[in-house]
């Protein structure tokens, strides 16, 4: 994500209803933290959307500096995205392991021809 996107995210993230002193929030201000996680997860879902089009911009440009940063962009906002919507990234890990052994099981054809499935395990797993 870019320099801005982030400075946006921190700008949501303020949003949210602190628990000052330890007491209650008030119906309001439940209401108030909904209101301000769902527009946090709609802003998050638009930048994933948004780097799929740069990733396909710098792809027509033939850009590796700008495809490295589009895939970064669109894998850090799918974790964040994630984590957001109740998914740990522990867990994301786990589910993206075990996809790819389905795949490898399923006789994928990146995995049949390049190995590509079995290269990005082994790149998980020493991670």
């Amino acid at each position: 994500m870019s320099g801005t996107a982030l400075e946006q995210l921190t700008d949501l993230r303020a949003v949210r209803s602190p628990n000052v002193g330890g007491s209650a929030l008030s119906q309001t201000e439940r209401d108030l933290d909904v209101a301000g996680r769902a527009r946090l997860i709609e802003w998050l879902k638009s930048e994933v959307v948004d780097q799929v089009s740069r990733l396909f911009k710098a792809m027509w440009d033939g850009s590796a500096v700008r495809i490295a940063d589009s895939l970064a962009g669109l894998i850090a906002g799918s974790y964040i995205l994630g984590r957001r919507l109740g998914v740990s990234y522990r867990d994301l890990d786990g589910a993206i392991a075990d996809k790819l052994a389905k795949l490898k099981q399923e006789g994928h054809q990146l995995e049949d021809h390049y190995q590509d499935l079995s290269a990005l395990e082994e790149h998980i797993r020493k991670r």
